[in-house]
């Protein structure tokens, strides 16, 4: 099953809007192979674009970020936080429908209160000058962890009412697939 058979992908942009303004973090919708399915996109920083911008900044540090986390929720079916290499906070929660891992919600783009940008790192990976990486992190937001706990579970609970609407909608349909 699709995404876009749980949902139109109107749907799916709706929360990931919705989560951008509850949070203030980069969200994106991905498919079972990792790829976002919007085209939309809500920056939570200055730093993470420049890093996106880059072949090995997505290769390097976005990309393996949210295959692991990704993958580390799958295999759990719960909410993973983590941060990337980068040091920026990486939040993934599966979406399964019927028992079959059909995508997750992701967001990321600030870092925990106690947190930092491992500004060295980001400039070794990626050749953006460490002092362009430096200024660059002065737009990462702090959150708590407390906040960005609340927010996997609002995620879930989003997630959960599209899936249940869903179900509803299909216990409606008649033999040829048209609602009643």
């Amino acid at each position: 099953m699709k995404l876009t058979e749980l949902a139109p992908l109107e749907r799916w942009m709706e929360l990931e809007n919705d989560i951008h303004a509850r949070s203030g973090m980069d969200v994106n919708v991905f498919d079972t192979k990792g790829y976002r399915i919007s085209p939309q996109k809500h920056w939570a920083n200055e730093l993470c674009p420049a890093i996106k911008d880059t072949d090995k900044g997505q290769s390097f540090i976005c990309a393996p970020a949210h295959m692991n986390i990704a993958a580390q929720a799958m295999r759990s079916g719960e909410t993973v936080i983590e941060e990337c290499d980068a040091g920026m906070i990486k939040l993934v929660v599966p979406i399964f429908a019927g028992g079959e891992f059909v995508g997750a919600v992701g967001a990321c783009g600030m870092k925990f209160e106690d947190g930092d940008v491992d500004a060295f790192l980001v400039n070794k990976m990626t050749d953006i000058a460490e002092e362009t990486v430096e200024s660059l992190s002065a737009t990462v937001p702090a959150i708590a962890r407390d906040k960005v706990e609340a927010l996997g579970r609002y995620i879930v609970e989003s997630v959960d009412a599209i899936i249940a609407a869903f179900r509803q909608n299909a216990a409606r349909r008649d033999r040829h697939g048209r609602l009643t």
